[in-house]
């Protein structure tokens, strides 16, 4: 299966089964941050319908020390070794397999296998991560149970942390010790883990919904555990929905959660032993805000939810990546939804996919949900694969309904449990429990690219006929010229005369119910009867599928319906079009100016709307949403046309913010309550309207001196320096040497300086990055200056004399050889730089073509030659 082809991909059609399987292995770790001994004994059984293959494992630089089979020393002529992969020759039958490596973790800046972090030594091993700890067949429809032991030094590594249930524990002699632990469990090598050091830890004991008696651990280091308790909740709660809504339980006698400091992703649901980033554990009011606590609680039940999506039932291989990720988003917005405000968080992933997935979806690096080749499988975690994905299966659930959807998620699991699956094996379990032919919507899987849906409205006064047409069309792909129709599930209402839903069912050559259409065809044609008059129409309630609606509708019409909505989500949307139609001059701009003002003097005055959504509807769309809308992308003239709009409605409304942000200051002091988290969301919000008008900021600059929270802080702080206020040094100052000790805040003034909204803030990136506070091995200050700067910062980034792209064109060649993936990932930000405006767009390409031999990684290499094909 990973075999490649002439062309250097690996591609889904040459998939095989492995043809030897691996029923056990059994691990022991000799742990030494300079050197570490990893002995391994695999038993083998050869796949009877391969007779005769050689036995093939994956080992990415091992120093391999000894070799035996069956227990006895195999001759140098049985096997080869490149440095890549072992192959050994001249097996028939059962048998075992025992090798000795040697590997360097101090020396592991990629962050992949085991590495050192600080004081912890941890591993991180999807995608290929495994075959840098001993060798293995590192694929996941490879599914071994698991025992492993853990020796070290007990003063280093107090604490030994593995897979599954721990065994046993035991004295060494000469102050080292060891750790037992077996994974019953069949997992493949991506979910194993370690994790040794000096932590401590908060602990909950729970009965799960089947009577299991489980220990919940939270560790960190020293220092850092009494931030963990948050995240300790979050476990608990993530436990008890999935129990409630999908009827899963947790399936082992102890879970355990580790924040490590040094960790290239979000997180990782490893088997009964998930390895975090720190920034998505550590968390109390004074260091984290409101939107760091949500995002512990979403990540936490992201990586716990993993435990039956992803591991109990597993991937045959890395094309199916969405079966886990985009299906395990899927649930934890449904658990974020059910334990808060579904609306806000609907508002939020729909943010996410119109400024950054649309993007992905139309540019250089566009990729169906499920590729049919790939050169570096860890170029691939990208938000097709976690967002659109989790998008498709939301198309799912509205085809079938939520009885169906849940009936079809039990029988996934019961059919699938402790295999690895494929996406075939989901729609299958769906097509059974609903009755529905899923053939259709499996091309959601299959191409790439957002689908564009187009409706004409017609209506003939005489007859009172209403007539709607609608087409779908998705562009072309690189690789994909021609599309074919998608199973579409559009959601639809029509307002009579009087603001009441029209409820009778048109005739139609398309499947329509209880206000939802389903589009399978190019084209469609809805037709209403005898009307009194023209309705009005809204469409794509609640974003139903992630696809771009293009119906022209006037700004009195999409005033008129802000008004008759009720559902807030919807209402937001609108809200969103109507500054669309302001921002991007289109002909009625001066009229969708005025309309927004006015609509938003309505919620501002609402005292019964909940200040969060008001909040929301203050943040127009961003620059990555509003470039997704237009051919050729003129970065100065986007920006400052919404600098001129956010100038003239923060005049507007300017009584109405004073009075809010006043009359909520009780609220915001309420802690972590839902009431003082909303609070702190529209204060936030009005304070950076109210500076626009202040050339002082002085209340920006009382908030940050008198703030309770890190919420109230950093918003004020975000105001002083974006709009460089007399006191933004001072207090910019001020803030960094009060947190200096603290990396995750320090990474939240890093990113406040890389995204002023100025084109000399590249000059303060290149000061940063020559000082102290730059520490490229670690992921997280990357991302926090480099990648704050490259994503959110369009006038710095987008300089006109190109000095932005060579700034990050230039870490890229750097980063390649300290973490390839994060360098991979920077590059992420020139993927629609085709569509750019002149001289944006030669000083894109005369900054990325260098590059072709600057890059050793694969990773980065593959990115590059995607965005210069």
């Amino acid at each position: 299966m990973t075999q490649l082809r002439g062309d250097g991909h690996v591609h889904l059609a040459d998939y095989r089964a492995p043809a030897w399987r691996i029923p056990q292995a059994d691990l022991q770790f000799e742990l030494d941050p300079v050197a570490t001994v990893v002995a391994a004994r695999l038993c083998l059984s050869p796949d009877p319908a391969q007779p005769g293959q050689p036995l093939e494992l994956d080992g990415e630089g091992l120093e391999l020390l000894d070799i035996t089979l069956d227990g006895q020393e195999l001759p140098p002529d049985r096997y080869d070794y490149d440095g890549h992969r072992l192959v050994v020759r001249g097996l028939s039958g059962d048998c075992e397999l025992a090798t000795r490596v040697r590997i360097h973790p101090a020396d592991n800046t990629r962050l992949e296998g085991l590495y050192r972090s600080g004081d912890l030594l941890l591993t991180q091993c999807e995608a290929q991560g495994f075959r840098r700890i001993t060798f293995m067949a590192d694929r996941p429809d490879v599914m071994p149970r698991w025992r492993i032991v853990l020796r070290a030094d007990r003063d280093a590594f107090p604490v030994l942390l593995a897979n599954g249930n721990p065994l046993a524990s035991q004295d060494l002699g000469d102050g080292r010790h060891e750790a037992s632990w077996e994974n019953p469990h069949p997992t493949p090598a991506y979910l194993f883990a370690i994790a040794a050091g000096p932590l401590e830890r908060v602990s909950q004991r729970l009965r799960t919904a089947e009577g299991r008696e489980v220990e919940i651990n939270v560790w960190a280091e020293p220092g850092d555990v009494a931030r963990c308790h948050y995240a300790l909740g979050a476990v608990e709660r993530a436990l008890r929905w999935d129990e409630q809504r999908f009827g899963r339980c947790y399936d082992l006698d102890v879970f355990n959660v580790v924040a490590a400091q040094d960790f290239t992703m979000g997180a990782m649901e490893n088997k009964g032993l998930n390895i975090f980033n720190a920034r998505y554990i550590l968390a109390d009011e004074a260091t984290a805000t409101d939107a760091d606590f949500l995002a512990i609680e979403s990540v936490v039940a992201h990586e716990y939810l993993h435990n039956w999506s992803g591991n109990r039932v597993t991937l045959r291989d890395w094309f199916q990546l969405s079966l886990k990720e985009g299906l395990t988003v899927f649930r934890d917005t449904e658990f974020s939804s059910d334990l808060h405000s579904r609306a806000l968080k609907r508002i939020e992933v729909v943010r996410l996919l119109r400024g950054r997935q649309f993007a992905e979806d139309a540019g250089a690096l566009a990729h169906p949900v499920r590729p049919a080749r790939y050169k570096e499988i860890s170029n691939f975690y990208t938000l097709t694969i976690y967002e659109k994905g989790a998008e498709i299966v939301r198309v799912l659930h509205a085809l079938v309904g939520e009885d169906a959807f849940r009936a079809g998620m039990d029988r996934y699991f019961a059919d699938n449990d402790g295999k690895a699956a494929t996406l075939e094996d989901f729609m299958a379990a769906h097509a059974a429990a609903s009755g529905r032919d899923l053939s259709g919507f499996a091309r959601w899987y299959a191409q790439a690219g957002t689908p564009e849906v187009a409706i004409s409205a017609d209506f003939d006064p005489a007859t009172g006929d209403y007539t709607l047409t609608i087409e779908q069309h998705t562009p072309p792909t690189p690789g994909q010229p021609d599309k074919q129709p998608l199973v579409i599930p559009l959601r639809y209402v029509l307002f009579d005369g009087d603001g009441a839903a029209v409820t009778q069912l048109p005739e139609s050559d398309a499947v329509v119910r209880d206000g939802l259409v389903e589009l399978t065809g190019a084209r469609h044609v809805l037709r209403w009867r005898g009307l009194h008059s023209a309705p009005l129409p809204a469409f794509n309630q609640g974003f139903g599928a992630p696809v771009k609606l293009r119906f022209d509708q006037g700004v009195d019409e999409l005033a008129r319906l802000a008004r008759l909505e009720r559902d807030s989500f919807n209402r937001w949307d609108l809200l969103q079009r109507l500054a669309t139609e302001a921002l991007l001059a289109r002909p009625h701009a001066e009229a969708a100016t005025g309309a927004l003002s006015d609509a938003l003097a309505d919620l501002l005055s609402d005292a019964d709307a909940d200040p969060a959504f008001v909040a929301e509807c203050l943040v127009l769309p961003d620059f990555d949403t509003l470039a997704e809308q237009v051919e050729e992308v003129d970065v100065q003239g986007i920006v400052a046309r919404r600098e001129e709009l956010l100038d003239r409605l923060a005049e507007d409304q300017v009584e109405r913010l004073q009075l809010r942000y006043e009359a909520l200051a009780a609220d915001a002091r309420e802690g972590l309550s839902g009431k003082a988290m909303s609070a702190r969301a529209l204060r936030n919000a009005c304070l950076a309207w109210l500076t626009r008008l202040d050339p002082d900021a002085a209340l920006a600059q009382a908030q940050f001196d008198a703030g309770g929270t890190m919420t109230e802080r950093i918003a004020a702080l975000r105001c002083l320096v974006h709009f460089q206020a007399p006191g933004a040094d001072a207090a910019l100052a001020r803030f960094r040497d009060a947190h200096a000790a603290d990396p995750l805040v320090t990474d939240k003034w890093v990113a406040l300086v890389a995204t002023r909204p100025h084109p000399d803030a590249l000059d303060d990136v290149q000061a940063l990055v020559a000082s102290p506070w730059w520490k490229p091995a670690n992921p997280n200050r990357v991302r926090a200056l480099v990648g704050s700067f490259a994503r959110l910062n369009p006038l710095a980034f987008h300089r006109r004399d190109g000095a932005g792209y060579r700034l990050v064109t230039g870490q890229v060649a750097v980063l390649d050889a300290v973490n390839p993936q994060v360098a991979a990932r920077l590059l992420g930000a020139f993927e629609s730089w085709h569509r750019w405006a002149e001289p944006q767009r030669g000083q894109a390409r005369a900054a990325l073509e260098p590059l072709a031999g600057q890059l050793a990684s694969p990773d980065s290499r593959d990115l590059l030659e995607r965005l210069l094909a």
